[in-house]
């Protein structure tokens, strides 16, 4: 028989392998949607380990389910791989594109969907090893960058029979999060006007550009009125051709976002007026053009203490003298307002004694309780759609130097070091140990189980996206 033991020296047995795949979808950054090496990479390891694969879930061409076993419960494990525009950078210490406007992983997904993937495997050998039944899956999950990939696949119901899903993000503290993140709605408000020569007869123009204008200090003032967790952002993306022609169409991108699906709604219907106003003020015409949305994250207690009763066992990230030199020299790259800012100014308040402690040390190697419970964090993932089906427990683990902001070229770098592979091979074991915990102990899920459903207070599911809206979908080159 396997013990937990075993499938700790397991993985660092087989550690190789794994690093290699994470670096060779690092070496291969996609866009959201856009991730066929990735995908096939994660796919085809995965199924010469034994799993099933299955493509397409959700509609989407590159995402997959592997699954392994039969029965319950069913453990899930969902992973990412998309990449960000623009933050190509060397596995080096200063920053240097690797090619110049492309893209890279600056967010760590290289990291996270093999963390989360080998934790499925390991998963996986330890049942395998002690004849042990029950299912374990491993979601391959594109476009959370685009905030939408988990969420088309929630509509489609492939999350629906989880009994629990195990995510992990690269961070910069290890800890399993109790807090929560806002929804987001991703939105364009297109303008239709009437050109017209600007100088000589602009009486004849419906400026479309006005109408963007308008609409943006509507939304501006409406700043003052809705709760202080809510967050409204635009660019715009079409301004006209030339400053002498009245513009016949402008465009305006929005994200906004609110704690809860139900607010959010209600601020977005209020966006959406001010829009048709600045329409009727400027003699045009509003098309209302609707991207993408997802949901609130609901992060489980049971699920996340479980966690830490692990990364207790496990100990903290062996880094070396090198890693902490090679942090340090990623965070001198940095202005000292940002570097020295960094850890504490995304800290929920149970947290910024931690941040107080690690000033002046460049990698975070030590566990630590979760310290977010009640806390909202501004920001939005997909995950939330998922953790709105079955109970999930999201955790973070360092793989990033704590000077180093995230979406920049020094997470694209840490994500290829030693640093970053040390940090996914963390997360690997506390999730793996976890989702072996929760194969033996039954109790596990069942009181994970009823926590959820005491949270959702008997409210099914709604996703976010109206089934019209389809996915944003690539052929395959």
């Amino acid at each position: 028989m396997k013990t937990k033991q075993d499938i700790l020296n397991w993985i660092e047995e087989n550690r190789q392998p794994f690093i290699d795949l994470s670096d060779k979808i690092w070496e291969n950054p996609e866009l959201a949607n856009r991730e066929f090496i990735s995908s096939q990479l994660q796919a085809d390891f995965l199924e010469g380990q034994g799993f099933k694969i299955t493509w397409d879930l959700g509609g989407l061409n590159t995402a997959f389910l592997a699954e392994w076993g039969e029965g319950k419960p069913v453990i899930g494990f969902a992973g990412e791989y998309d990449a960000l525009g623009g933050l190509s950078q060397k596995a080096q210490t200063a920053q240097e594109p690797l090619i110049p406007g492309a893209a890279g992983h600056a967010c760590g997904h290289n990291l996270l969907g093999v963390g989360c993937l080998l934790a499925a495997v390991a998963a996986k050998q330890y049942l395998e090893a002690n004849h042990q039944g029950g299912t374990v899956r491993y979601y391959g999950c594109p476009a959370e960058e685009a905030g939408d990939g988990k969420v088309y696949m929630a509509r489609a119901g492939v999350f629906n029979d989880l009994d629990a899903a195990f995510n992990y993000h690269p961070d910069y503290l290890n800890f399993a999060s109790k807090g929560s993140a806002v929804a987001v709605t991703d939105i364009k408000f297109r303008f239709h006007g009437r050109s017209a020569h600007a100088g000589g007869s602009p009486h004849l123009g419906r400026s479309a550009l006005d109408a963007v204008e308008l609409m943006n200090v509507g939304v501006n003032y409406l700043r003052e009125h809705v709760t202080s967790n809510v967050r409204m952002h635009y660019v715009i993306t079409n301004g006209g051709d030339a400053p002498n022609i009245v513009p016949p169409e402008a465009e305006v991108w929005y994200f906004l976002r609110a704690p809860l699906r139900e607010e959010l709604n209600q601020v977005t219907e209020r966006v959406k007026r001010i829009a048709r106003g600045a329409a009727i003020m400027t003699g045009t015409e509003v098309e209302i053009i609707f991207q993408g949305a997802c949901s609130h994250l609901l992060n489980n207690h049971v699920l996340a203490d479980l966690q830490y009763e692990n990364m207790k066992v496990i100990g903290p990230i062996p880094f070396t003298e090198a890693d902490y030199e090679q942090a340090l020299q990623i965070n001198e790259g940095y202005p000292p307002e940002i570097r020295d800012n960094n850890l504490i100014a995304g800290m929920p308040p149970a947290g910024k004694a931690i941040a107080e402690a690690l000033k002046g040390i460049s990698l975070a190697a030590e566990n630590y309780p979760s310290f977010d419970i009640d806390y909202i964090a501004t920001g939005s993932t997909d995950v939330g759609d998922l953790s709105l089906v079955t109970p999930l427990s999201m955790l973070g683990t360092a793989c990033w130097p704590t000077g180093a902001p995230g979406h920049t070229w020094g997470i694209t770098a840490a994500g290829r070091l030693p640093m970053g592979h040390k940090g996914m091979l963390h997360a690997a074991r506390i999730m793996a140990l976890s989702a072996i915990d929760c194969f033996n102990d039954p109790e596990i899920l069942i009181k994970a189980r009823q926590e959820f459903e005491k949270a959702m207070q008997g409210k099914p599911y709604i996703c976010p996206i109206p089934d019209e809206v389809q996915p944003h979908i690539y052929p395959r080159p």
